[in-house]
């Protein structure tokens, strides 16, 4: 990987949000505030606040509102350079379809989202664009309307691609290193590797080992990892991740040497963090299991690997957000 420290390009991109939750509008609100021109889009409640306050911005070194548009339309992509797209890996064709008429020639669209194949999954559907994927690590969650609360990290991992004449704004460089160097320059560290594959495979066994167990339970990452038997579980479901990765031609970097540290760091650097399940279920939302231990289980079949730990999570979240769709109906009769 090739880290970039920052060199304080001029701030100059134009940049949508398609999907302002936790995750976007933290990235939104960093590059908002080192002057760039950000655009969120999301859900109505946050884009009222947003429009009357800003944005607020609580991270773990400040406190900030954030002066930024906002809308719950795609159509505010339009212009943009980069549209960060930041949307429930359920939502990424419908959400696609739906920005594919606002964006302009030389737009550049970063996929921020969990799970492996969003990036190939949006080629096809924006063919005439460059889609790159990216691996997130943040801890964030939405506070309230218009109010995004930093828990911890904040990278950034980039795929690679060529520089483009110019963006839709006139805004030069817009390949992956002069994407970096201005992602890195809004205090948002940022590395580029060709193998984000195996990066992407890396954060997938992260999220499979930590999202489902946190969503059960509903109950923050430290914690949950000192409950008895939670570690062995976690073993096996990283075991099986591994075993999966490796039957798909996956090269994950480190190994799994790298991986177990890994999980043992996300204990100890996001102790109150709930998984992005939890907070879905604790919404009353849909979760993207299917695409975290689902897509395990499913690669699994396809590659004769069993996955009985992952399955079982799986199952079990399902199961909850059955009875959640059930306890809605009810409300509504």
């Amino acid at each position: 990987m090739t880290p970039h420290t920052p060199s304080k390009p001029p701030p100059c991109l134009k940049i949508a949000v398609m999907g302002a939750g936790a995750v976007g509008c933290y990235y939104g609100g960093m590059l908002a505030r080192a002057g760039h021109a950000v655009t969120l889009i999301g859900r109505a409640s946050h884009v009222a606040a947003i429009a009357a306050n800003g944005l607020r911005l609580q991270t773990q070194s400040f406190d900030a509102q954030v002066p930024l548009a906002a809308s719950t339309e795609p159509s505010a992509a339009q212009g943009a350079d980069v549209v960060l797209f930041c949307v429930k890996s359920t939502d990424t064709a419908s959400a696609a379809a739906s920005l594919l008429p606002h964006l302009a020639a030389g737009t550049v669209l970063l996929s921020l989202q969990n799970g492996v194949d969003n990036a190939e999954r949006l080629r096809p559907l924006l063919a005439h664009h460059m889609v790159a994927a990216a691996v997130v690590y943040v801890a964030t969650e939405m506070a309230g309307p218009g109010h995004v609360r930093h828990h911890g990290r904040g990278e950034l991992v980039l795929e690679p691609w060529g520089a483009a004449a110019q963006g839709a704004s006139g805004c030069a460089s817009l390949g992956s290193q002069g994407l970096a160097q201005q992602f890195a320059a809004a205090g948002i560290p940022t590395e580029i590797s060709n193998n984000v594959r195996g990066a992407l495979w890396a954060k997938l066994v992260l999220n499979c080992a930590y999202n489902a167990l946190s969503a059960i339970a509903q109950i923050p990452y430290g914690p949950m990892v000192l409950a008895p038997g939670v570690q062995a579980v976690m073993r096996d479901v990283v075991a099986e991740c591994l075993a999966v990765a490796q039957a798909d031609g996956v090269q994950i970097p480190g190994g799994a040497a790298a991986v177990d540290a890994a999980v043992r760091r996300i204990a100890e650097t996001m102790q109150g963090q709930f998984s992005s399940t939890a907070q879905d279920l604790a919404r009353g939302k849909p979760s993207e299991i299917d695409h975290l231990n689902g897509y395990v289980v499913a690669r699994g079949e396809a590659l004769g690997v069993p996955t009985p730990a992952n399955r079982v999570l799986h199952t079990l979240v399902k199961l909850l957000e059955t009875k959640l769709v059930e306890n809605q109906t009810k409300g509504m009769l």
